[in-house]
């Protein structure tokens, strides 16, 4: 909708001026008259010429996301009409970008729309779990407890990833620090240490040449060692996008020894607890399972909820095709057996994932404290044993000069 900028006077004579968003002139007029305020003069807004480019346009984040479905959910509650909860939540939102959504979103259902069909237009900000869940609560009834879920489910899911990002951040800063002091030393300090050591005449010992072939290499190649770094990252994500690439390498992150279990253990996390949310706010189990296959964020997983979701539709249970799949572990198949005998799966599901929350952060634990003392190894043997090959020399000569 655009933006008017206009000018007038009101009742008491005094001068005012300010913005206002309306579908037309005549409108924003029209609304200034019922201000009791005279427009001498109501035009569009002059246009950011940065506003179409996405560099400058700031993200919406999943907080901001999480902030407006628990305001809205209250709202809703507390008997506000949804259109006009989504006037006054888009009129405060703060965030530009997300300020656009809501208040398009709100001309959408003024219009006729459903919420959820409204959503679905920015899938950038609400994603298919999201709009699914919203339209079973529309459709039930229920809107507002579905946006408490959502909410809940948004933050647990939010808490979990910072976990993972925790766990990785010390190793990359780490890594990144020893291959900039190293990097460092063979190209600025080594060089030192060769033009005094090639003053001394004698051959080198085996581990300062070395070094030494070593630093060479690196200053006559270093533009060649960025590119390289450069053009495998950018090979690497092209072949991630290719679904058969994507596959291939999702399947060796999730085997790998050391993260392999990590990543299972993620991905099972918030595979039952996405599939818990939507049973329990209603959606129907396979639409749930479609959802869930597309949210995974591996490629193992999806592939494996698909099959899981086609059995389903051949008359079969969930727990057989997901112990058919080799994916899941042997406790989960059996827990989901037993909350479909019972007919309570989305309890079972929600008790699954709040397990395997406390195993996250278990595996997250015991990965930092295994990682910790094995990046210090490294980073003293590689930065002391630098050290001591450019110092050999020294000694051998100290050696001599004292005999």
């Amino acid at each position: 909708m655009p933006v008017y900028v206009w000018k007038g006077t009101n009742s008491y004579g005094e001068k005012r001026k300010g913005r206002m968003e309306g579908p037309n002139e005549d409108f924003v007029r029209a609304q200034l008259k019922r201000g009791r305020i005279t427009p001498s003069l109501v035009k569009e807004a002059p246009k950011d010429v940065f506003e179409n480019l996405s560099i400058f346009k700031p993200k919406v984040t999943v907080k901001d996301v999480v902030i407006f479905t628990r305001q809205l959910s209250t709202m809703i509650d507390a008997g506000l009409p949804l259109v006009q909860s989504l006037d006054i939540l888009g009129k405060q939102q703060e965030n530009v970008t997300f300020k656009k959504v809501l208040l398009e979103i709100k001309g959408d259902v003024e219009t006729g729309s459903t919420f959820a069909d409204a959503m679905k237009k920015h899938p950038e900000v609400f994603d298919n779990l999201f709009c699914n869940m919203v339209e079973a609560g529309e459709m039930g009834g229920i809107l507002d407890t579905i946006l408490q879920r959502l909410a809940g489910f948004m933050e647990k899911a939010q808490a979990l990833k910072k976990k993972i990002k925790g766990a990785m951040t010390y190793p990359v800063i780490c890594l990144c620090i020893a291959f900039g002091v190293l990097a460092v030393i063979l190209v600025f300090v080594v060089p030192v240490f060769q033009k005094m050591f090639a003053d001394f005449g004698s051959a080198l010992p085996l581990p300062t040449q070395m070094v030494v072939n070593m630093s060479n290499f690196v200053k006559h190649n270093i533009l060649y060692m960025i590119g390289g770094i450069i053009g495998i990252v950018i090979l690497f994500k092209k072949v991630y996008k290719t679904d058969k690439g994507r596959r291939k390498i999702d399947a060796i992150v999730i085997d790998f020894p050391i993260f392999g279990p990590l990543v299972r253990k993620v991905a099972v996390a918030k595979f039952t607890r996405t599939l818990g949310t939507m049973l329990k706010s209603g959606v129907p189990i396979l639409e749930s399972l479609n959802v869930v296959a597309r949210t995974s964020g591996n490629k193992v997983i999806e592939t494996a909820v698909f099959r899981v979701a086609d059995s389903i539709t051949e008359g079969r249970s969930i727990a057989e095709p997901l112990e058919e799949t080799g994916v899941f572990p042997g406790m989960v198949i059996q827990m989901i057996n037993v909350g479909e005998s019972t007919g309570a799966l989305d309890a079972m599901l929600e008790k699954i994932a709040d397990f395997y929350d406390e195993e996250v952060d278990q595996a997250v634990s015991n990965l930092t404290a295994m990682i910790e003392p094995l990046m210090m190894v490294f980073l003293g043997g590689m930065i002391g044993g630098l050290v001591i090959a450019m110092y050999l020399p020294i000694f051998s000569m100290a050696s001599v000069v004292s005999s």
